[in-house]
């Protein structure tokens, strides 16, 4: 089985104090996703970062739901201090302008043309982006791992939800140590 790593939205708006939609993290949620992203590219497994980023001054059908946020050329859009690609040939990024990192993105084609078949994912929000990949990941043929201790939510009760949503339905909510064993 061919693994990816998938990182969704590790950027300054959620995790930077000055982000504007900054909340604390639970402890051990930030070293968690660095730690499976330096043993993923320690291994050369594929590494894919979603990013969160919208068009400033254009319409963005979100924004009925949530107001303007990670624009395209700011603070908030950017990776947060120590994540993104590195520019190593096992790094993409995928801009994403909805919840899924799969709706209206080639990220499925990318992963099958690599043989990818299991993904690893962890970061923001358990219970929006993260879940909304998860269902989409599932949906589009793919084995998924959720990474309890390396997801985060300001709900906490949405996220514990999410994940029995997620572990009942669409994949296996695992360890950081399970993760580990998955990518390998």
């Amino acid at each position: 089985m061919t693994s990816a790593l998938l990182l969704v939205d590790m950027q300054n708006s959620f995790l930077h104090p000055d982000g504007e939609h900054y909340y604390p993290q639970p402890e051990g949620f930030v070293e968690n996703v660095a730690h499976l992203l330096n043993a993923a590219r320690s291994r050369g497994t594929l590494v894919v970062h979603t990013v969160d980023r919208h068009r400033r001054g254009f319409t963005d059908f979100e924004s009925k739901r949530l107001p303007p946020h990670c624009l395209d050329d700011g603070f908030n859009a950017e990776y947060f201090d120590g994540f993104g690609p590195q520019g190593r040939g096992n790094e993409i990024e995928i801009v994403k302008r909805r919840y899924s990192a799969f709706f209206a993105t080639d990220l499925s084609l990318f992963l099958n043309e690599q043989s990818v078949n299991r993904i690893v994912i962890c970061g923001l929000k358990t219970n929006v982006c993260v879940r909304a990949t998860v269902q989409d990941a599932f949906a589009h043929g793919f084995d998924v791992f959720v990474v309890r201790e390396a997801t985060s939510s300001n709900r906490l009760n949405l996220a514990e939800s999410s994940l029995e949503d997620i572990e009942r339905y669409f994949g296996r909510v695992v360890s950081t140590s399970e993760a580990l064993d998955a990518l390998s």
